[in-house]
């Protein structure tokens, strides 16, 4: 008798650093399909829509503008002439890390009753809402790029000095996308046992944005500690943004660096931790 020919084989995963890149590939249909799930859903049955994506980062960089700005009279590294920029390059980079961290920790909660009944690498989910959340970010980045045009431009801002690391801006976003997956699948696999720890998880990413330079910059802080704080990698991608599109903040070849590397060890082990949970994360949940 010759050997049945099946046209999908499931096994059961060797290691617990087996990501079968292939198997991801495979199902790339499925990915895009999740994509647009994610980012149709949320928005679907409201008035304006996808323009939240930008009336939301509009009215948070006013906010910050006059709290923190106007009447805190914080530093903003003496752009005094565009505080509203200032605060939204540092919101349209924290929002798309954020958003994804927050999303990516319900993987294994949120999409239970379909892990229970269909077979698919489990690592899409995760990746999708990577994707459709960059999608809002490139509107939200459209509106930052709009509003620097206007004061570059128009206003005509004297302080503004745009550099040559500008170039860097997709890694930068990149890494963020990294830095963001890699916490969101820790923070998924822990909360599938632990379900207290996501609320945790949201507290501590508001509380989180301001040692990460989106408010309080990093020349505001004792140069004795500032290293402490540049062990918060965003922190480091947001200076470097700032530096690259307004010519403010603090731009390190080493600490962008160090951030890079925290993004691949974070990956490393979120992978370790998120494959391990994903063989019996049934039985929890």
């Amino acid at each position: 008798m010759s050997e049945e020919k099946w046209d999908l084989i499931i096994k059961p995963k060797s290691g617990w650093v087996d990501l079968r890149f292939k198997e991801l590939w495979k199902y790339r249909d499925l990915l895009f399909l999740f994509v647009k799930r994610d980012f149709v859903a949320v928005y679907k049955q409201t008035i304006l829509g996808p323009l939240w994506f930008i009336i939301q980062p509009i009215l948070t960089t006013i906010m910050l503008t006059v709290i923190f700005g106007v009447f805190g009279g914080l530093s903003t590294d003496g752009l005094e002439e565009a505080k509203p920029l200032f605060y939204l390059a540092g919101l349209t980079l924290w929002n798309y890390f954020a958003e994804c961290l927050t999303k990516t920790s319900e993987t294994f909660v949120k999409n239970q009753s379909i892990f229970g009944k269909v077979f698919f690498p489990r690592l899409i989910v995760p990746l999708s809402i990577v994707v459709s959340t960059m999608l809002k970010f490139g509107i939200q980045f459209v509106l930052f790029i709009a509003v620097w045009c206007y004061y570059y431009f128009i206003a005509e801002v004297s302080i503004i000095h745009p550099s040559l690391t500008i170039l860097l801006v997709p890694f930068m976003v990149i890494m963020m996308a990294g830095l963001s997956l890699g916490f969101g699948i820790i923070f998924s696999s822990i909360t599938t046992k632990y379900k207290d720890m996501n609320f945790l998880l949201i507290f501590g990413v508001q509380l989180l944005m301001y040692a990460s330079a989106v408010v309080i910059p990093l020349s505001a802080i004792p140069p004795l500690y500032q290293w402490i704080f540049r062990l918060n990698p965003m922190v480091n991608l947001i200076e470097a943004f700032k530096f690259s599109f307004l010519g403010v903040g603090d731009f390190s070849w080493f600490w962008l660096a160090y951030s890079f590397l925290f993004m691949c060890v974070l990956l490393f082990f979120g992978t370790i931790i998120f494959n391990k949970v994903e063989k019996s994360f049934m039985d929890t949940v």
